[in-house]
């Protein structure tokens, strides 16, 4: 790949992350298997919570908070092959007290593959819905594509 930045980068209101597609991730045929795609979807929203968040308080710092996955659908729309070089482009689409959700899709150049709606939402140490942090919630607004 080019020399881009690990955690890919912010466009306006989205991330970019880049990745390619290596044999692991195919079937027999050399297509890419149908649950690789929420792998790559979640990779791409662990590098956009990194590149947002340098305090990384979605992982736990001192706040006891974390994000879980509440609900996902996937639309698959064309096959991603082994060696491809995919873009997923993710922006928030609603931003609730406790939860958002992205709009997550899976590119290669601009043809789409997959699109990705996930919600996600704010928990404290019991596993209880809690309010996203204010300096977190700023960030994630800037998202909103």
């Amino acid at each position: 790949m080019r020399d881009l930045p690990v955690s890919g980068w912010l466009d306006g209101s989205a991330h970019l992350y880049p990745l390619r597609v290596y044999y692991a991730d195919t079937d027999a045929g050399g297509v890419v298997y149908h649950a690789r795609y929420l792998d790559f979807a979640e990779r791409a929203r662990t590098e956009m919570m990194r590149l947002i968040d340098k305090n990384e308080t979605y992982r736990g710092n001192g706040e006891g908070i974390l994000f879980m996955v509440r609900a996902a659908e996937i639309d698959y729309r064309a096959p991603a092959r082994l060696d491809d070089l995919l873009t997923v482009r993710s922006c928030a689409v609603h931003l609730g007290g406790a939860s958002f959700r992205l709009e997550q899709q899976i590119r290669r150049d601009e043809v789409v593959l997959a699109s990705v709606l996930i919600t996600l939402v704010c928990v404290n140490q019991t596993g209880h819905p809690t309010r996203i942090p204010e300096e977190l919630r700023e960030k994630l607004a800037g998202l909103i594509g």
